[in-house]
């Protein structure tokens, strides 16, 4: 073997191990912002696996919070477009899911602004194609005092992480 054919064998190693590593924070920094929530596998959410959300610890914060845990390279999600995604959400107070696209439903299709809570008509634009982004939707901006029970009860802080597969 050449020492190019070596170096090349080693770079490629190296961005293969770059690829399959794991991310995984569960605290809020200095500013409340969360330093991370989700465990992410595999380097495009777009075709990679179901996240392992893991709620921060701490109090619930009472605005949105947008983390990009992934941030995409193609198309951007913006007011006018129809996008779709895959989602996990969880209660924010145990963390145990409620919902996701994941099990079975497959990917969500929606306009922006849609017809869904005002949490993901606010956190949904500006993410790209192939990214995976984090929102902790305060209840105002949720379920608000209504809740939907049985699965959301009323005045609940909720943690979802979106995929965004495309853009329309």
């Amino acid at each position: 073997m050449t020492k190019r054919t070596i170096v090349s064998c080693a770079v490629a190693l190296l961005a293969l191990s770059a690829c399959s590593s794991k991310k995984a924070a569960s605290s809020f920094d200095a500013n409340g912002t969360p330093t991370a929530s989700a465990s992410v596998a595999g380097p495009n959410p777009a075709t990679g696996t179901k996240p392992v959300v893991e709620v921060p610890k701490g109090p619930a914060p009472t605005q949105l919070v947008i983390k990009d845990l992934i941030v995409g390279s193609g198309a951007e999600a913006k007011n006018g477009t129809s996008v779709k995604v895959q989602y996990v959400g969880v209660h924010f107070a145990d963390g145990k899911q409620f919902d996701a696209s994941w099990d079975g439903a497959g990917p969500f299709d929606l306009s922006l602004p849609g017809g869904v809570i005002k949490g993901w008509n606010q956190g949904i634009p500006g993410m790209k194609v192939g990214g995976r982004r984090m929102l902790i939707i305060p209840p105002d901006l949720g379920y608000g005092a209504q809740g939907y029970p049985p699965v959301i009860q009323p005045n609940e802080t909720l943690v979802f992480v979106i995929d965004l597969l495309s853009v329309t």
